[in-house]
């Protein structure tokens, strides 16, 4: 009698993005992308992990323009640079991710195929063999992000497969989203990205909410969080300067020079990594793949910790 394959439990290396994209150009982005997948790749990682709307930025101005001339220009350049899948700027990644056998989850800020306005906060997801496996779309834009973007209609599935296992993946507010959690949970993922975008403005100090969000989630997911996250271009000060408050214009390039990098927890919600502070586009760690069995073991939300059949009607 044949056996069903086994899931093996590898120790594989991880590189989560702390870089920033070429503020919106669609070209200098893919290719700062794919360089980075290169970089990745010659460093023996395994997966590398995208920040929020990389490709070609997220669209943060909204934090501090009013909808008015220039915040539409922006628009309007964010379109016109945005990513269509399938189409050669994202074929020409997972082309990279094929050259440098390692998977991606890449965040981009996905234009309609054919559409003169419709846009999505989207996760493309590629194996190492350099195969679109498939797509995230954000399941409902936050604050400015509505100005620009449709709520997702990719459905509640936000994981694929990978040669090690299984990847989920959620965007920025998402990962604190409960039915979102427990989508990623039914998928029982070994590795979880989180992506985030430059920052969410004075009034809330990101990487403390990604610091909380993401060790909660890997407590709740028992399974290795990786937080990406966008750093701020003087190309976009520069833009935003002429339109915005002297006080906003400070804290921006305050921001700036923090440099707060990307962050990534284990399967309890510890953090093992933490890029704050480094010149380097990419954060590394090789983690062990078996440190999620006993913490699953424990409190299995997608299964036997749990018991559905008393929640259900919290949804109708």
């Amino acid at each position: 009698m044949t056996s069903p394959e086994r899931q093996e439990f590898k120790k594989i290396k991880v590189a989560v993005v702390q870089a920033e994209p070429a503020f919106l150009d669609l070209d200098a982005t893919t290719r700062l992308s794919c360089d980075l997948v290169a970089e990745a790749g010659r460093n023996d990682a395994d997966l590398i992990a995208f920040p929020e709307a990389f490709i070609p930025t997220f669209v943060n101005w909204y934090e501090h323009l009013p909808e008015g001339k220039l915040a539409r220009e922006l628009d309007k350049r964010l379109f016109l640079n945005s990513v269509e899948v399938s189409g050669s700027h994202i074929e020409a990644i997972a082309d990279a991710c094929g050259r440098a056998n390692i998977n991606a989850v890449v965040g981009i800020n996905e234009r309609l195929n054919g559409s003169t306005g419709t846009m999505f906060n989207t996760h493309v997801h590629i194996t190492r063999d350099g195969r679109i496996a498939g797509k995230h779309q954000k399941y409902v834009p936050t604050t400015g992000e509505r100005q620009v973007h449709c709520p997702g209609r990719t459905g509640y599935y936000n994981a694929f497969k990978t040669d090690f296992g299984v990847v989920s993946g959620l965007i920025c507010g998402e990962n604190s989203n409960p039915l979102g959690q427990y989508a990623a949970a039914k998928s029982y993922p070994v590795v979880h990205v989180a992506s985030w975008p430059f920052y969410f403005g004075p009034f809330l100090p990101m990487h403390h909410v990604i610091h909380t969000a993401s060790a909660g989630l890997a407590y709740s997911l028992k399974c290795f969080v990786l937080s990406s996250v966008s750093r701020i271009s003087q190309e976009y000060i520069d833009t935003l300067s002429p339109a915005i408050r002297d006080e906003d214009r400070t804290y921006l390039m305050h921001e700036r020079a923090k440099k707060m990098g990307a962050l990534i927890f284990d399967p309890l919600g510890r953090k093992i990594a933490d890029g704050s502070g480094s010149e380097e586009q990419i954060l590394y760690a090789d983690i062990d793949l078996g440190d999620v069995i006993v913490p699953k073991m424990v409190a299995d939300f997608a299964g036997h910790y749990n018991r559905p059949e008393l929640f259900i009607d919290l949804l109708k």
